[in-house]
């Protein structure tokens, strides 16, 4: 196993990795809107939050040597099933591979985001 780590997501917030490789294949811990610049989540749109998780697991993704289009399965998390037609436009824009996907509301995620993804994908390393 290989642990992975980048800057350019937030660090865990918790006793865990960003993500682990195993046997080609990398798995994301669950990524909140935290931009890593300021440790802050900065928006309180589903929009804003959704469009930094995303950047976060494209920079951990591409740091395992990984990609959205290398992506097999997602899940995802929202606090609010009402966000998931504008989570869906925006969760549509990366992940253009159409992995295979749950999504299930939850009654609070951590730092009171609003919305969680986790990947697991492909990888080079």
């Amino acid at each position: 196993m290989i642990k992975v780590h980048t800057e350019k997501a937030p660090a865990a917030v918790g006793p865990y990795s960003q993500a682990i490789i195993s046997g080609g294949m990398v798995y994301t811990s669950g990524q909140i809107a935290i931009n890593p610049s300021t440790n802050k989540i900065e928006s309180d749109t589903i929009e804003g939050q959704t469009e930094q998780v995303m950047q976060n697991l494209k920079n951990v993704l591409e740091t395992a040597g990984s990609s959205f289009e290398k992506a097999v399965k997602t899940t995802c998390f929202l606090a609010d099933m009402n966000d998931f037609a504008a989570f869906n436009e925006i969760y549509g824009k990366y992940f253009t591979s159409l992995p295979a996907r749950s999504c299930v509301a939850v009654k609070t995620l951590p730092k009171n985001a609003l919305v969680e993804v986790e990947v697991i994908a492909e990888t080079v390393l």
